[in-house]
């Protein structure tokens, strides 16, 4: 075998042995950023359990409170009008991939939540309502549910946070950027929620 043939297959030795060290490099990488993506994808998937837990709910405690009281109509009207824009609005991972989408869930759900506070607020004027034991439950059930939001958002946030770092640091960029792997947005805080709620009885 003559020097020139010898050289080419060095040559062709080493350039396969990079290659194979490059897609390794890049095979580990894309394993990391599924594996992280997958983690936020589970994390929405609870933050979804949750809210629907909220939605299941509600009609029972608006039915409660329609039943035992004489209640504002207007009330119980805006919850279920916030209830059913809530549940018209897509829960799937898709949302995650378009921060519009993620707005509208976002704000819907806050619309929601507001609608809620305002109707145990004016619960409080029906001393009927706090001695009816299907009602305190069904509260119960609620303020521990809201306390599962906060859980879940937190977690989704956290994981959020990480797959995000994780598909922005150089050169995980690279990959990320060719394979199609994108931010996921967070939960933030409704706005005026730094101000604490103003109640009139």
């Amino acid at each position: 075998m003559n020097r020139g043939c010898m050289t080419g297959v060095v040559v062709i030795a080493g350039l396969l042995f990079l290659a194979i060290i490059l897609g390794s490099f890049i095979m580990q990488r894309y394993n990391a950023m599924y594996q992280s993506r997958e983690q936020v994808n589970e994390a929405w998937a609870q933050v979804q359990n949750v809210y629907q837990r909220r939605m299941d709910l509600i009609p029972n405690l608006v039915e409660t409170v329609k039943g035992v009281a004489e209640f504002e109509k207007e009330t119980y009207t805006a919850v279920s009008e916030a209830r059913s824009k809530a549940g018209q609005v897509t829960l799937g991972p898709e949302v995650l991939e378009d921060p519009a989408a993620f707005q509208r869930f976002q704000a819907t759900q806050g619309e929601l939540s507001t609608a809620l506070s305002r109707l145990l607020v004016t619960v409080e004027r029906y001393p009927e309502l706090k001695a009816n034991q299907s009602f305190l439950e069904l509260q119960s059930q609620l303020e521990g549910t809201e306390n599962r939001i906060a859980v879940e958002r937190n977690r989704f946030n956290e994981t959020a946070r990480v797959y995000n770092t994780l598909i922005g640091q150089i050169p995980n960029n690279i990959v990320a950027g060719i394979s199609g792997f994108k931010p996921r947005p967070y939960f933030e805080a409704a706005p005026g929620a730094e101000q604490a709620p103003k109640v009139e009885f």
